[in-house]
């Protein structure tokens, strides 16, 4: 985005949430930074100043303020910020990477050296890396203090900090403040065994046309999907434990509630359920690209994926057959290979399966359940492929080279490519254009004829796939 300030103010003004999380404004009267959706009386124009990212602001010896509280704002979509790069880096720090990995390890695992992505980062958010894991630190044991009472000791582990005094010294030197104090100074906080997390979005959103999507595809024992409620196992690292998720349409935000297990885990979750509700999209960019398209589902978002490795696996499962056919076969993957958990919650029994133990099976032990000789190989191909770490089912990266790495294992072709792309990769680009039902929608079969239909819809072909798929309610 660029940040013209008339623009910015004139929508701080309005308080019109299609801006909320592009920018933040700085009060420098009272040492405050806002989002433009604050319900505060707007400052005097000559106090302010506009700040690409949360942690340019704080970088400035600004506080996040209360009311509006910054820590909730939608991050920025991967397409929203350019370079890529920049977009790509932040969802990894966001992830919790740089507290296993330094600058330059990350650097390396983005395929470039240490000082282009300084220079990109400080370029596109005013700030060094390091800075801003500091700030999504902060904010995210800002939200626990806020709106838990999780022991302060767990709260600068689950935030992505090494040691408590660190925690507290950079809390401290930041906010002007211990963190026990802001404790003290909110309402009681919820007690454990669970978590909530409000996370925010750019309306509209299409809550139930999500809903059918993964209701369509639950799987049985991992997920359970109502009317108004996703539910489902989760396991990250050593955690594992369940969570839900709602909708809250007139404050524009999606909760989520968390065992208390996973919350050394938050960071990351908390990221992960961003990708698979594709709370960082901008309805109105995609709308004003697509038009006539998007006019009747305006809210339509792409469903994203908990787990790489599963999402993955269904696709395969999902050649050429219906979408019942595939989740029958998913079930019965999850029965041989997955793992037991207690929730105390019904229908959540499961714990989807990890590639290795695929990889390891003998593969007349997929056939059993049903699955096709060549879908069983191209599964353990990918199975041993994702445990080896030759295919990297994470988001993010090099989408190109991970797309054309998938088509080079037996049996995925672009259509399953493109499937994983979209959803495992959040790549809002990725088109299946030999789709069935994306092919009766545009009255074609002609592969290249429906390629340069889509060319007016880049960069958000997935978003049109999307689209083009609710018209004919053959969702895949």
């Amino acid at each position: 985005m660029t940040l013209d300030a008339d623009t910015c103010f004139r929508a701080a003004a309005a308080r019109d949430a299609r801006f909320d999380g592009l920018f933040f404004i700085g009060v420098h009267s009272t040492g405050i930074y806002c989002r433009p959706i604050c319900p505060a009386p707007p400052a005097l124009r000559r106090n302010c100043t506009i700040y690409p990212s949360a942690a340019a602001a704080e970088r400035d010896h600004l506080r996040p303020c209360l009311r509006c509280r910054p820590e909730l704002a939608p991050g920025c979509a991967r397409i929203d910020s350019a370079p890529r790069l920049a977009a790509d880096s932040v969802s990894l720090i966001e992830d919790g990477a740089l507290s296993e990995l330094n600058v330059r390890q990350l650097a390396a695992r983005l395929g470039v050296s240490e000082r282009h992505l300084r220079r990109v980062v400080r370029t596109e958010f005013g700030v060094s890396p390091v800075e801003l894991a500091q700030t999504h630190r902060l904010l995210t044991a800002k939200r626990l203090l806020t709106d838990t009472a999780l022991p302060l000791s767990e709260v600068a582990f689950a935030s992505g900090f090494a040691s408590l005094r660190r925690f507290n010294a950079l809390f401290a030197e930041r906010y002007r403040l211990a963190p026990g104090e802001l404790r003290r100074s909110r309402a009681a906080a919820m007690a454990p065994p669970s978590l909530t997390c409000d996370l925010a979005y750019r309306p509209p959103l299409d809550w139930q046309s999500l809903l059918g999507w993964m209701r369509r595809r639950a799987i049985a024992g991992v997920e359970v999907v109502s009317a108004a409620r996703y539910e489902r196992t989760l396991r990250h690292g050593p955690h594992s434990g369940w969570l839900t998720v709602e909708h809250l349409p007139e404050r524009h935000l999606i909760r989520a509630q968390l065992s208390a297990s996973l919350a050394p885990a938050l960071v990351a979750i908390t990221a992960q359920i961003k990708r698979a509700f594709d709370v960082g999209a901008n309805p109105a960019a995609i709308s004003e690209t697509l038009g006539r398209l998007a006019a009747p589902h305006p809210g339509l978002r792409i469903p994203g994926a908990f787990d790489g490795f599963e999402t993955s696996v269904r696709a395969i499962l999902g050649q050429q057959v219906s979408v019942p056919a595939a989740s029958t076969l998913m079930n019965r993957t999850v029965c041989a290979f997955g793992t037991g958990i207690e929730t105390g919650r019904a229908g959540l029994e499961w714990l989807t399966p990890k590639a290795d133990a695929v990889a390891a099976a003998p593969q007349e032990q997929l056939h059993a359940l049903g699955i096709t000789p060549a879908r069983a190989r191209c599964i353990q191909s990918l199975a041993r492929a994702a445990a080896s770490g030759a295919v990297d089912l994470s988001p993010g990266g090099d989408v190109e080279r991970k797309i054309a790495g998938l088509m080079q294992l037996s049996g995925i072709g672009a259509w399953t490519a493109n499937t994983i792309a979209m959803r495992v990769y959040g790549w809002p680009d990725a088109f299946p254009h030999t789709d069935l039902g994306i092919t009766k929608a545009l009255g074609t079969r002609n592969p290249a004829e429906v390629l340069r239909t889509a060319e007016t819809w880049r960069p958000w072909r997935a978003y049109a796939a999307m689209h083009l798929w609710k018209s004919q309610e053959v969702v895949r």
